[in-house]
């Protein structure tokens, strides 16, 4: 045994240096591919891409050491035992793997990156990081969500950030006897100077519906894409419109509520002690309290 151990022995050392080189190397590519990613402004794929080079390598060191130690192992029969091996764990962690492979897929396309908004499975929020398991949200009310990347890529994503822009509406109703073109001016007037809206594309002002009151008139206008932002661009609009039009003297009415004078209005007029019918109508007068009725 022993003089067996001392003839394996260079084969032993050849195999660990062998090893340990590839294991050396899947370090220094994959810290290369990190930087190289990192300087893109993609932080999550150099993550996982290092990590991935870095097991590659450190898989192929393993493999060839075996070989070179023990030279009856060929790695034909050693990638025929891992294929069958892959088959099995690949039924036993099979949601483990669609969501490796969604997320490898996810980093390569590229549909969003760190830092975008995006809406995904019901998820809003900001994208912190990308891993090969989940991507990870951060919601706009501070919370933290994992959502696996199999329902991430199988599902629809908003991406609030995917351009450099976005266009927000809101509506504000008129008085039907209003100078609509005039209203329009200074609709457009109050929008064009509000700070954030943007100069292009031009802010529009449009006719929109005929109310039950009111008209309606809406405006389009555009912001930075990010939803802080939208949502402090649409308070300062609202409040330019209103303070434009009351300066100018356009009404902005109520809804108008019409009533219908049912014999039930009558009776709680003139204080009738009669229960109303569901119609509108009323119940049977009860003699006591007819007595006591007003006339």
């Amino acid at each position: 045994m022993l003089e067996t151990l001392m003839n394996a022995l260079p084969r032993i050392l050849v195999g660990l240096a062998v090893a340990v080189a590839l294991w050396l190397i899947g370090k220094g590519v994959g810290a290369l591919v990190r930087r190289r990613y990192l300087r893109r402004e993609r932080p999550s794929f150099a993550h996982v891409m290092s990590r991935v080079v870095s097991l590659l390598a450190t898989t192929i060191g393993l493999l060839s050491a075996a070989t070179i130690i023990f030279p009856t192992v060929k790695p034909v029969d050693v990638l025929g035992s891992l294929g069958i091996f892959s088959i099995a764990v690949g039924f036993a962690f099979r949601d483990i793997l669609e969501n490796l492979l969604a997320g490898l897929l996810l980093l390569f396309r590229a549909p969003f990156r760190t830092g975008d908004e995006i809406e995904v499975a019901d998820s809003r929020g900001t994208v912190v990081e990308i891993n090969l398991r989940e991507t990870v949200l951060r919601t706009y009310e501070g919370r933290q969500v994992l959502v696996p990347n199999a329902t991430v890529y199988k599902n629809r994503i908003v991406v609030q950030t995917g351009y450099g822009s976005v266009r927000t509406e809101v509506v504000v109703g008129v008085a039907y006897e209003t100078d609509l073109d005039r209203a329009r001016s200074v609709a457009q007037e109050a929008l064009e100077g509000v700070h954030g809206v943007l100069a292009e594309p031009a802010p529009r002002v449009l006719v929109d519906e005929l109310g039950t009151s009111t008209v309606d008139v809406r405006l389009l206008f555009w912001t930075a894409p990010q939803q802080a932002t939208v949502r402090v661009v649409r308070d300062r609009v609202l409040r330019a419109a209103l303070t434009a039009f009351d300066a100018a003297g356009i009404e902005m009415p109520a809804d108008i509520v019409v009533l219908q004078g049912t014999p039930s209005l009558k009776a709680a007029l003139r204080g009738e002690g009669r229960e109303p019918t569901p119609g509108g109508g009323l119940a049977a007068a009860d003699p006591a309290v007819q007595g006591q009725a007003r006339p």
